[in-house]
């Protein structure tokens, strides 16, 4: 079963306490999930498709319970995909009419009507329980393992924006794009998807997301902390290497007895330990050092190596060191 079943599954189960909210879920699910079929004179025929199995039994009660429609249940087998298709379908009865208008799915002069009735979501109780069905009805969310993505599929802009601007009252950020002639309300990032869960009743979801997202962070923070601690180590050995190339540059050109006792005894340590890093230089020093004092010896070291250098340049830079102008005999 995918994550997005499970939390329609989840959501599926939910009861409403209070008797104004299933006739808002149930909008919500024939708004998304449902196709209306004129066959005469005002005379409609209603179907919902539905891929998870207690999605069918809810919309089912709720159309039996709320207003008494007679339906019909068609189960088909997907050889594609492996799993049932579940068809509800509500066939022309004079009932139908008033429960669709009452729905907001037809106007008062039964034409379709467009996006979601400001009196069907007055309040927030039923706001909720409209999103619950908006999800119920073709909701998508990946699984937390992968990368997190949720959408609401709306076949009009009208309800698209509708929908982002329920959201928006809950303190939800969503966004509208438009994909292969369908609108979808979708959410970025892992916040704003485990606040609508938690929003809509979806515990289990939630937690289970929330475990997921506290792993990822845990293993960003490690990655981040193995990173960082390579690019020291391995800026640390650099540096080690500069400094022992210095300290020979100077040992061949003037030798290391020249240089002060601080210098020398701290040039000796260096070719000594050359994997060490500066603190741990200035601990294995007698007697000990700061890791600042061996910085400003290494320092000094540095200087003096790149004065050498530029001296001998300077006193063999044109390769005639020596050469009087004269002829040579003979």
């Amino acid at each position: 079963m995918s994550f997005t079943s499970e939390v329609k599954d989840e959501l599926s189960r939910v009861v409403s306490t209070k008797s104004c909210c299933p006739k808002a879920e149930l909008a919500a699910l024939i708004r998304v999930e449902g196709t209306l079929h004129i066959t005469g004179m005002e005379r409609f025929r209603l179907e919902l498709a539905t891929e998870t199995a207690p999605v069918a039994r809810k919309a089912i009660k709720l159309m039996h319970g709320l207003y008494g429609l007679k339906t019909e249940l068609t189960v088909r087998r997907s050889v594609l995909h492996k799993t049932n298709n579940y068809l509800i379908t509500a066939p022309a009865q004079s009932s139908l009419v008033d429960a669709l208008t009452d729905l907001g799915v037809l106007d008062e002069e039964h034409g379709l009507a467009y996006g979601v009735p400001a009196r069907l979501v007055r309040r927030d109780c039923c706001a909720i329980s409209y999103l619950r069905g908006a999800f119920l009805g073709g909701g998508f969310v990946a699984d937390p393992h992968g990368d997190f993505h949720f959408e609401l599929t709306a076949e009009s802009q009208a309800l698209a924006d509708d929908l982002v601007r329920l959201m928006h009252r809950f303190g939800i950020e969503a966004r509208v794009t438009r994909r292969r002639g369908l609108y979808a309300v979708y959410l970025k990032g892992a916040e704003p998807i485990v606040t609508f869960l938690a929003l809509v009743g979806a515990h289990r979801a939630l937690l289970r997301t929330e475990d997921v997202r506290i792993i990822k962070g845990m293993r960003n923070d490690v990655n981040r902390l193995v990173n960082a601690e390579t690019a020291n180590l391995q800026k640390s050995a650099e540096a080690a290497m500069s400094q022992i190339e210095d300290i020979r540059n100077l040992a061949e050109s003037r030798g290391l007895e020249g240089l002060p006792p601080a210098l020398r005894d701290l040039a000796a340590l260096r070719l000594e330990h050359p994997d060490v890093s500066l603190r741990e230089l200035g601990e294995l020093a007698d007697p000990p050092l700061s890791k600042s004092a061996v910085y400003h010896r290494i320092r000094r070291i540095e200087e003096l190596a790149a004065r050498q250098r530029a001296k001998d340049l300077d006193d063999g830079g044109d390769g005639r060191e020596g050469n009087t102008g004269k002829q040579p005999e003979g």
